[in-house]
């Protein structure tokens, strides 16, 4: 089971304590650093100092940690035209030697699209579908070769398909709990499924919605990988683990049903659920990011029981 810390900074979170957890969760061994895509914060925080660019962020964390693996959970297709996501990619990952990931999902928070001009467009599946389509088609053109593209939303004409990722295959991630599109785009376009705060049967219920969409693609299903996204809450004892619920305004007993909450041996226990609903790979959510001890207890007693 691979371990990756995932964060939400427009929560209030700015360059220099994304790179103090980044590299945190490089040195004690965790597999990833991953961060939402947002410009507006939620519920009853300050959000100060105000948000951060998920790809600038990556940029700057492509040259400041060695091995980690870097990316989104998950970047809105409404917030850039697809082909100038496939290079913004695509440059990170050259600058990381090789170590992005890309979460691209259909945006949801209207709010924030409101607050910064963006548009927000009643279709927005169908736009994701294209973005998927092109910045996978853009990345796989052989060099020398040109890409085009007659969507309903987008079109490309004579693209040099230039530049390209440092890996060959960089992964895509698709998300999400929706019954029939979403299997569709997880089975034709991603090398990751990732199922955000949702329970152990759920889990099940949708992995398993993919994995037959997949094989119907004549695709093996063991193909992709399966995760979760969960939000984390580990003490020692009852009294630090109600510690750190206080401190991100949570309550304790929510934090255990839908999340990764007690102490190490309980977590264990959840995550062993998770795997056998079959995820092998979780995010953890970790929503104070001052509380560094917290990435330690479990790099130090949770993760060594997973292996």
């Amino acid at each position: 089971m691979d371990l990756r810390i995932f964060t939400e900074p427009q929560q209030g979170a700015d360059y220099r304590t994304l790179l103090r957890v980044a590299r945190a969760a490089e040195e004690l061994g965790y597999d990833g650093f991953f961060r939402s895509d947002h410009y507006l914060k939620m519920g009853d925080v300050s959000g100060l100092p105000g948000p951060t660019d998920a790809w600038i962020t990556l940029a700057g964390l492509a040259r400041e940690t060695t091995r980690i693996r870097l990316g989104t959970l998950m970047t809105a297709a409404t917030f850039r035209l697809p082909g100038v996501l496939a290079i913004q990619v695509a440059q990170v990952d050259q600058m990381s030697g090789g170590r992005i990931e890309l979460g691209l999902g259909a945006g949801w928070y209207e709010a924030e699209h409101a607050a910064y001009g963006i548009p927000f467009p009643a279709a927005r599946f169908g736009r994701l579908e294209e973005q998927l389509a092109i910045v996978t088609g853009l990345w796989r053109t052989a060099p020398g070769e040109t890409f085009d593209f007659d969507g309903r939303y987008y079109q490309l004409k004579g693209s040099p398909a230039l530049p390209k990722p440092a890996q060959e295959r960089l992964p895509v991630v698709v998300g999400g709990m929706g019954p029939k599109r979403t299997p569709e785009l997880a089975a034709r376009f991603a090398d990751e499924f990732n199922l955000p705060f949702v329970s152990v049967a759920d889990s099940a219920v949708q992995i398993a919605r993919v994995r037959e969409v997949a094989e119907a693609h004549a695709r093996a299903a063991d193909s992709l990988i399966y995760s979760n996204a969960l939000v984390a809450c580990v003490g020692r004892n009852d009294a630090e683990v109600r510690r750190r619920a206080a401190a991100i305004g949570r309550d304790v007993a929510e934090l255990k049903e839908n999340g990764l909450a007690g102490t190490p041996a309980e977590v264990v226990d959840k995550i062993g659920r998770y795997a056998g609903a079959g995820s092998s790979r979780i995010y953890l959510q970790i929503l104070d990011l001052h509380d560094l001890d917290h990435l330690e207890l479990i790099a130090d007693q949770v993760m060594p029981q997973l292996s």
